[in-house]
């Protein structure tokens, strides 16, 4: 019979299988951080918008896996927020998507990536092939208004969140670009809105609640990238992350996409170590 130590030693083993090196975090922040810089020099069509690119999803709450074939890309999530300039009283979404993408354009032309820049719905992708194969996906977006903000506001009120957490995350709301818009085209006050750093917020306060309403009372910031801490609740995800992979090998339009697991683990989570 197995003892209690035999499976942890068992799943510890199991995780370093799935996890990333540090490396690759390292470079995926190299990356990103090039990418900000490029956008925030001086011949940039984007500079005096505040141009700030920032990394969302599984490399952000560090519950990155390697891929199940590896073929297969890491997949980098970020996000281009223009903080100053653009608002949706004067611009469309096809105009921000339109102004990021001559940028990006030009930034995949200066780093020799052969591969086209690809139009998604909501994001650019831009593809790497060297030694480490990345894709990023990025997000266009603006900071959202009193409506957006409120709106994710009384959402996490309504689920339960601390008042300081649901406070602050809130304030990060953004609005972004989808072409199935109906008014992707035209002026309008009801683009789609998301909150990627608001829901890394909720998920640090989910791992930590305590230490969390601490930085946030001290208004201070955790320095540790979430990739160096590997709660349970990272590596429970990074489990059913690879369980998903599996499962569905063979019926890939029946995968769960990650948000999903994220977010499901992360409210059954109690706080077990």
């Amino acid at each position: 019979m197995i003892t209690e130590e035999q499976k942890k030693v068992i799943i510890d083993n199991m995780i370093k299988l799935l996890e990333l090196p540090d490396s690759a975090y390292d470079k995926a922040r190299k990356r990103y951080e090039d990418l900000g810089d490029w956008l925030d020099r001086e011949e940039s069509a984007v500079k005096d918008n505040n141009p700030h690119v920032f990394p969302q999803g599984s490399f952000r709450l560090g519950t990155a896996i390697r891929p199940l074939d590896e073929t297969e890309e890491y997949d980098l999530d970020l996000a281009c927020k223009l903080r100053d300039g653009i608002t949706k009283e004067n611009h469309t979404q096809e105009y921000l998507k339109k102004i990021l993408g001559q940028e990006l354009e030009a930034y995949r032309t200066a780093r020799s990536i052969k591969k086209e820049l690809e139009a998604k719905h909501r994001c650019w992708r831009l593809e790497y092939q060297d030694d480490l194969s990345f894709h990023m996906d990025i997000v266009p977006c603006i900071p959202a208004d009193e409506v957006g903000r409120k709106s994710i506001l009384e959402s996490m009120r309504n689920s339960g969140l601390a008042e300081l957490v649901a406070g602050s995350a809130s304030q990060t709301t953004v609005s972004i670009t989808d072409d199935r818009h109906k008014d992707f085209k035209n002026i309008c006050n009801d683009w789609n809105i998301s909150n990627p750093e608001g829901y890394t917020k909720w998920f640090e306060y989910t791992m930590n609640p305590r230490k969390t309403i601490i930085l946030l009372e001290k208004a201070q910031v955790d320095d540790v990238p979430l990739f160096k801490k590997k709660t349970p609740l990272q590596r429970v995800i990074q489990l059913l992350k690879r369980h998903r992979d599996n499962w569905s090998k063979d019926n890939p339009d029946s995968k769960p996409i990650s948000i999903i697991i994220t977010t499901l683990a992360a409210r059954a989570y109690n706080g077990e170590s």
